[in-house]
């Protein structure tokens, strides 16, 4: 008997066979790839991907769920399930420098912004990601500057990968129906932005300091780790919001702010 899906795992399974289609065209898989599913369901996806490359990995939270799928595909080909929160998943230890990971998957939206950021510790190890999203999340991580939706999201998303909206999916396309609509998109590591910024760490706080009020001027919600001088140095005006300036240009302020940490810290030792 199929057990109702559990509503805390935010879990809405694609029932549309034409879409199925058109999302294993999408990613095109191939025998030698080393391919990741997160959130298998109850097989949807991971049926016809195997059929076609013979293996594959996924990563489950819902032990009943994962038995099912697994029962589902046991005479289709070779399904390794991770049984666990994908939040605390290591990507690493399904991947090395001569094996890269292709991660494709219908994301739960409840956890679906944390898991991206997530997923960024692991663009090393990553050839693409495929993703069906909520709408909403998918029109922010593909908006550019000026744009009401460009955020964090678009940013840090941004600076590590090429990003595609591919198509939109309507919600009577699963069981059961979200209340919003869902877009299916592609996500690819990009060394144009990464080889630039000299420390990570403080790019990001940057990006999330500056958008914690972004109705403020850039002036203003970063007046605690930028002066006026840094903010013109880089190419910003102090009057424009978070919104308005460029990811190129949030990369030219932290690498400003990342220099003078190394001397501090020199002159310090």
């Amino acid at each position: 008997m199929t057990r109702p899906l559990r509503k805390r795992f935010g879990q809405h399974l694609l029932s549309n066979p034409n879409t199925i289609n058109n999302i294993v065209k999408v990613i095109h898989p191939k025998k030698d790839d080393r391919l990741v599913e997160i959130g298998p369901g109850r097989g949807a996806i991971s049926v016809p991907i195997l059929k076609n490359v013979g293996n594959l990995y996924a990563i489950e939270i819902d032990r009943d769920i994962a038995r099912e799928v697994a029962e589902q595909c046991k005479n289709i080909g070779e399904l390794e399930i991770h049984l666990g929160d994908v939040l605390g998943f290591d990507f690493h230890k399904l991947a090395n420098q001569n094996n890269p990971v292709r991660i494709f998957g219908n994301l739960p939206y409840n956890i679906s912004t944390p898991l991206l950021f997530h997923l960024l510790k692991f663009s090393d190890c990553i050839i693409d990601m495929h993703f069906m999203l909520q709408k909403e999340v998918v029109d922010r991580i593909t908006a550019l500057v000026g744009d009401s939706n460009y955020s964090r999201l678009s940013i840090m998303i941004q600076a590590s990968y090429k990003v595609e909206s591919l198509f939109d999916i309507s919600p009577s396309e699963f069981t059961p129906p979200p209340k919003v609509n869902s877009s299916f998109m592609r996500l690819k590591p990009t060394d144009k932005f990464q080889n630039q910024i000299k420390d990570k760490i403080i790019f990001a706080k940057l990006v999330e300091t500056a958008f914690q009020q972004r109705r403020k001027t850039i002036k203003n919600s970063l007046s605690k780790v930028a002066t006026e001088e840094q903010l013109t140095k880089a190419n910003i005006r102090p009057i424009q919001r978070p919104q308005e300036i460029s990811i190129q240009q949030y990369i030219t302020l932290s690498n400003e702010l990342a220099l003078l940490t190394s001397q501090s810290t020199r002159l310090g030792n």
